[in-house]
């Protein structure tokens, strides 16, 4: 059983993986290379493979297999002892170890605050930006039909 605070820590960490995942290497590698970061290893290089994505019919369904999607993976460990693992859809090795150091210096209490405040608050802003102004692109398009009670007779 999690305590609170493992549980805490846990949704942060998801939170933290979501945000990282929506967001471009390109932007990750922006915000990271503004910051100092600690050593660090990689245990597990990063690596491309395959996993089986699963759909149900109707939504609720019977599950079946849709397909392989190919998936990048990394693990990192700071000189500190924290381990991160990162994963994101795709061919993009630099990006799921971007994730992975991450995922390992969020866990760290000496870097937690500079990863939320650089990397992730930045990031959150511009994917809410981004959701914001594909919704406004959406509603523009909006079209209002109405319909006319027929007489009887």
């Amino acid at each position: 059983m999690l305590t609170t605070e493992e549980s805490g820590q846990q949704a942060k960490r998801k939170a933290a993986m979501a945000v990282l995942a929506h967001s471009g290497a390109v932007e990750i590698a922006g915000r990271l290379a503004a910051i100092s970061l600690p050593d660090h290893e990689n245990l597990r290089e990063p690596e491309n493979g395959l996993v089986m994505v699963r759909g149900r019919t109707g939504g609720d369904g019977a599950p079946f297999n849709l397909g392989e999607a190919t998936v990048s993976r990394a693990a990192v460990r700071l000189s500190t002892g924290e381990v991160g693992f990162g994963y994101a859809l795709g061919r993009d090795r630099q990006k799921a170890q971007m994730i992975a150091l991450c995922d390992a210096l969020i866990q760290s209490a000496d870097h937690a605050g500079t990863i939320e405040a650089n990397v992730l608050a930045p990031l959150r802003a511009a994917i809410a930006a981004a959701q914001n102004r594909k919704a406004a692109e959406t509603a523009a398009t909006r079209v209002d039909f109405y319909t006319m009670v027929r007489g009887e007779g």
